[in-house]
């Protein structure tokens, strides 16, 4: 070695004409190696030594692009035909190489960038930002398999085009801000009232399409629709339906998207009256759904298991999967992180086709890793989100009771990681990371983030090793 790079990954060399391609570890991090006629397509600092002369490239969006045209395993893909499907939000973009390394060899396509707005805005990243880091790591990893790249709960089509014209292979369209949920508890009066406001023309086509009549999902179960839940069905999904044709017309029509419909957001459970009525509406329209995410029973809070009554969720998620079944598209279940206690009734009830979205455990997986190796960082870190809590609650919903939470100042280092098996003291450090990369000193430089990466790329291969474990534990109990 010359002293310029220390290290080849070697499951990532290529070739492509005469050019040579690999990532390697160099004390600026880890860097791109190009020898060959294509070194001029990147940016990047020419060597020349007495084996021959290549570039060493930084891992940026601009670099990333051009190996994504040079190499098609690269580039996110389209996830259809694959019966099992995860979303593996990655808000640091440190966590994809422990991901694909979780999923390799098993029949599991993963979403290896997955990130939301809301979540781009709380980390200061992009969507070119986010789907450059699943595309070093499916390069370094030599993962080949295929990967997918979704814009996450998007609500408005400037959203949607900002995702697609990054690249990304899955648009989750959030239809709540066109769902009624003011009607969802509305007494009958207002109901009847509100939908006869509703031009006469939509009203008797959709009586007539629906009222009294049965449809049968499968031998067990049949949905039937009565006056008083069609009017309050119409009333609250009706102008989702239409925001999510819009997109889909003006947008994804043509292109190998997997659409999924989130109406999933709202403050009372999809009936499966409402689940079916929104899927034979959608597919009726031509709209090709991928997947929809339904609002199911019980609370499915951030980073911790499913909080209800398990019995009950598996008669109502049977029901859900079966509809999904029935239109031909995968259910979708959100906020899927360490949701153990119904994973085996996901991966049974479904035949092992569905679709699963999970990302702050891998967060919460780095901090886990702070708290093992540097206590010192992850006291503060620590301190610093429960004294911003309040602010974090903003954007975040959780039931956590602080009075659960151990006391820092009498926990020694050792224990510190044991926090990450609390659910309360999970749940607060799960909502504030967005506070905690964005915060800043006094002199306008950051106060944590740096910190953070530097320590999660010196202990990267403890990382990788956690989600490994995490991430596993998930796919086991679905059955994987």
């Amino acid at each position: 070695m010359n002293g310029k790079y220390t290290e080849i990954y070697p499951k990532s060399k290529q070739k492509h004409g005469d050019s040579s391609f690999s990532i390697v570890a160099s004390d600026a991090g880890d860097m791109l190696y190009v020898a060959g006629s294509d070194m001029e397509r990147f940016k990047g600092e020419i060597i020349s030594d007495p084996d021959g002369t290549y570039k060493l490239c930084p891992l940026t969006v601009e670099n990333s692009k051009v190996i994504r045209e040079i190499f098609d395993f690269t580039r996110p893909k389209s996830h259809k035909g694959h019966a099992i499907t995860i979303g593996l939000g990655d808000r640091l973009g440190l966590a994809s190489a422990g991901h694909i390394r979780t999923v390799c060899g098993l029949d599991v396509f993963p979403v290896l960038a997955q990130q939301s707005i809301r979540e781009l805005n709380l980390t200061g990243r992009t969507y070119d930002d986010v789907l450059a880091a699943a595309v070093w790591a499916v390069f370094r990893e030599g993962y080949t398999k295929g990967y997918g790249a979704d814009g996450d709960h998007l609500k408005s089509h400037d959203e949607v085009k900002y995702a697609l014209g990054c690249g990304y292979s899955m648009i989750t369209l959030d239809c709540s801000e066109h769902i009624r949920n003011d009607y969802a508890g509305a007494p009958l009066t207002e109901i009847e009232a509100k939908y006869n406001e509703l031009p006469k023309d939509i009203t008797s086509t959709l009586e007539e399409r629906y009222l009294e009549k049965n449809f049968p999902v499968d031998n067990d179960v049949t949905v039937e629709f009565k006056k008083d839940d069609l009017m309050r069905i119409v009333l609250i999904y009706l102008p989702a339906i239409e925001h999510a044709l819009s997109v889909y017309e003006q947008l994804i029509k043509g292109k190998d998207i997997d659409f999924e419909v989130s109406i999933d957001e709202t403050l009372s459970t999809t009936t499966p009256q409402a689940h079916f009525f929104v899927a034979n509406e959608l597919l009726r329209l031509g709209v090709d759904v991928r997947s929809v995410a339904p609002r199911f029973v019980g609370e499915f809070q951030k980073g911790i298991d499913y909080r209800g009554d398990v019995s009950e969720f598996e008669r109502d998620f049977i029901i859900h999967a079966k509809i999904a079944e029935k239109f031909g598209y995968k259910v979708s279940v959100h906020s899927g992180s360490d949701k153990f206690s119904i994973f085996p009734i996901v991966g049974k009830q479904t035949g092992g086709k569905y679709h699963l979205k999970t990302a702050g455990t891998n967060w919460l997986e780095a901090v886990r890793v702070i708290a093992e190796k540097e206590p010192q960082l992850y006291r503060e870190l620590h301190t610093f989100a429960l004294e911003n809590l309040p602010e974090a609650r903003k954007y975040y919903v959780i039931t956590c009771d602080l009075s659960k939470i151990a006391d820092l100042n009498s926990t020694p280092d050792s224990k510190l990681p044991e926090y990450l098996n609390q659910d309360d003291a999970r749940q607060v450090l799960h909502i504030t990371y967005g506070l905690i990369l964005q915060e800043k000193n006094d002199d306008g430089t950051l106060r944590f983030r740096d910190r953070i990466y530097k320590a999660l790329h010196k202990y990267e291969s403890e990382y990788i090793k956690g989600l490994e474990k995490h991430i596993g534990k998930h796919l086991t109990e679905l059955g994987i």
